[in-house]
């Protein structure tokens, strides 16, 4: 039974796709290094609670295959705050992040790194 477990798991990893956008922070990612970790001795792996395996595999079969969202639609694509899909992905990717820490600088600390850039380029010309 763990190499159909096993096997199931694997093309649940192979069907999830991985977000570009969210590089790090992305669920399909995250997923199969759990798997890889679950599952290290690959079809030959002994699982310990194979109930609790089965449910795991089965929500994470929900989740992938949009059950609740087609199960509940949504009258309208935007949230509470007005904010689309699209605009929320966009957000939440990995670049506006970087972004978003980089307006959180003060005007001091900005300054100083980029002071302190400048003399380690200097001083590699000398």
């Amino acid at each position: 039974m763990a190499a159909t477990r096993y096997r199931r798991f694997l093309k649940l990893c192979e069907e999830w796709p991985v977000e570009e956008t969210k590089r790090g922070r992305d669920l399909g990612t995250f997923l199969r290094q759990r798997v890889a970790q679950a599952f290290r001795e690959g079809e030959s792996t002994q699982i310990a609670d194979p109930a609790n395996c089965d449910q795991m595999y089965e929500s994470l079969v929900r989740i992938h295959t949009n059950f609740y969202k087609n199960k509940y639609p949504r009258l309208k694509d935007t949230s509470f705050t007005g904010v689309t899909v699209e605009e929320c992905k966009l957000i939440l990717a990995t670049d506006s992040g970087k972004q978003m820490e980089e307006m959180r600088k003060g005007k001091w600390k900005k300054l100083r790194e980029k002071f302190s850039a400048k003399n380690v380029e200097e001083d590699s010309k000398l």
